[in-house]
């Protein structure tokens, strides 16, 4: 498969984000003095049954097809520690317990970072969208299927909060207040605000965050809900949208805080 022709020069210095998720594994090259992808991003439909072999295959057929033979970085829908992936979200079920990143390393012959899908876009968003240029604690959401988090303090990235699943009213709060809940129970705008109002409250009384954005495909309807909330912090819609995963996985893969200024 043949790289994305009339690909521009950089105007930075280069690293290589991959995104995997359970329809689309998606990669390209991002220019880490901006913030931006250098070109078009390469997308692949992700192999089902999505097992670890046949995803970090695709991986491999991503970064070869752009000729890059340096670090990358991928995200996966899973809890990430030490190289092991402990959990599994809309991908197959093998991944939980996999030493996922060596076996990305073996496949693809590159160094690896491997991290959580919410941490990657919440690190791009700190660093070249919603957040950027604030200090302090900022708490990235991502509405969608579930809820995936991610925990900024000062720049720095706090791994695998999963604050999707802390238990409001005797229930998972992702349960109740996902974009798929609001999907499944019908809910109108203003019924599922009150249920995002509770949820982000009990952030506030947890983490004292300085700013709150909002990120999943739902942040393009945020004017449909975000002023219904009353919150002592700050909330505001992701900016990075789709490229969110590729831009702070190739992020953290570089070992570099490079914000800008």
């Amino acid at each position: 498969m043949a790289g994305p022709a009339g690909t521009p020069p950089p105007t930075g210095a280069r690293g290589f984000g991959i995104d995997v998720g359970g329809s689309g594994v998606k990669g390209a090259p991002v220019d880490l003095d901006a913030g931006t992808l250098i070109g078009e991003r390469v997308r692949l439909p992700t192999s089902q049954p999505s097992t670890p072999d046949a995803v970090v295959k695709q991986v491999a057929e991503i970064v070869e097809s752009f000729g890059w033979d340096g670090p990358i970085g991928v995200t996966v829908p899973a809890v990430v520690t030490h190289g092991v992936t402990r959990t599994a979200a809309n991908i197959d079920g093998s991944w939980i317990g996999a030493e996922a990143e060596n076996l990305l390393r073996e496949t693809t012959g590159r160094a690896v970072t491997l991290v959580n899908d919410a941490d990657a876009a919440g690190y791009a968003e700190a660093q070249f969208g919603a957040a950027r240029d604030r200090s302090g604690t900022v708490l990235v959401t991502t509405l969608g299927t579930g809820i995936g988090t991610a925990l900024i303090v000062d720049g720095r990235l706090i791994p695998n909060t999963e604050l999707g699943h802390i238990e409001i009213d005797g229930a998972d709060a992702e349960h109740r207040t996902s974009e798929a809940a609001r999907d499944r129970e019908n809910l109108s705008w203003e019924k599922w605000a009150k249920r995002l109002q509770r949820y982000y409250r009990t952030l506030e009384k947890l983490f004292w965050p300085d700013l709150f954005v909002v990120g999943g495909g739902v942040s393009k309807k945020a004017e449909k809900f975000l002023p219904l909330l009353d919150l002592r912090t700050p909330i505001v819609p992701a900016e990075l949208r789709n490229e969110a995963g590729i831009v702070g996985a190739a992020l953290l893969a570089s070992g570099n805080d490079r914000r800008p200024g």
